[in-house]
């Protein structure tokens, strides 16, 4: 459930999770907040603070009395004192505006993670800003999202599943290798210069790097 009163910010968080396969909707009638969350028993809040007749801080220790549901503020007010007032009030995170879509993507994910023990939570993979939607084999980078062939797709979850580690080549192959298809040492080569070509049109120049004679690897180290 996404309580947020800018109804263009409201409008884009509920685009971008429906992206990633949850179901969320937004709140337009800000006279009543329980009404809607106990009808649809949402599994998160997005709370902002700043809202119309009551603030964040009224509506999440209402919800409180009811639900121990995750609840993540979303704030502009990035005051030491309102992060602490949201943490003590039972937020279980503060994400501060203008917000990084994809950073909100990977704390709800986290936090779904932790509370309910998802497994569809594992459904992304993150490193240095990218993330893999590994349900709908596209990555995503800030507001760019680039489709990925069958192989691309499956380099970059091997890259990122083992990110900060060098994978070697033969793993790679072993990876790609379906039971119709052996892949080669030729074909892997134009995947890669293939998947980084579509990385750095999208900004990510370099998100491969390349250990000559040992393979390649995907790091959080340094800048994308």
């Amino acid at each position: 459930m996404i309580v947020e009163d800018d109804m263009t910010i409201a409008s884009v968080l509920n685009d971008m999770l429906a992206k990633w396969g949850f179901s969320s909707f937004y709140i337009t009638d800000f006279t009543d907040i329980l009404g809607p969350f106990e009808r649809e028993e949402p599994q998160l809040v997005l709370l902002d603070i700043s809202l119309p007749f009551y603030n964040g801080y009224y509506w999440c220790g209402e919800l409180r009395k009811r639900s121990k549901v995750p609840i993540v503020f979303i704030s502009s007010n990035t005051a030491g004192m309102d992060i602490v007032m949201a943490m003590n009030m039972g937020g279980d995170d503060f994400i501060t505006k203008p917000f990084d879509l994809n950073v909100v993507i990977a704390k709800i994910q986290a936090i779904l993670r932790r509370t309910y023990d998802y497994q569809e939570a594992m459904s992304i993979l993150t490193c240095k800003g990218g993330v893999l939607n590994l349900s709908e084999t596209c990555f995503y980078y800030q507001d760019k999202r680039i489709e990925l062939t069958r192989n691309e797709f499956r380099i970059l979850k091997l890259l990122m599943e083992h990110k900060n580690n060098i994978v070697s080549r033969d793993q790679l192959m072993q990876g790609l290798w379906d039971d119709d298809c052996f892949i080669d040492d030729n074909t892997l080569t134009v995947n890669v210069a293939r998947l980084r070509k579509k990385l750095e049109d999208i900004g990510l120049a370099g998100y491969i790097t390349t250990k000559k004679g040992l393979g390649y690897r995907i790091s959080e180290e340094g800048t994308p």
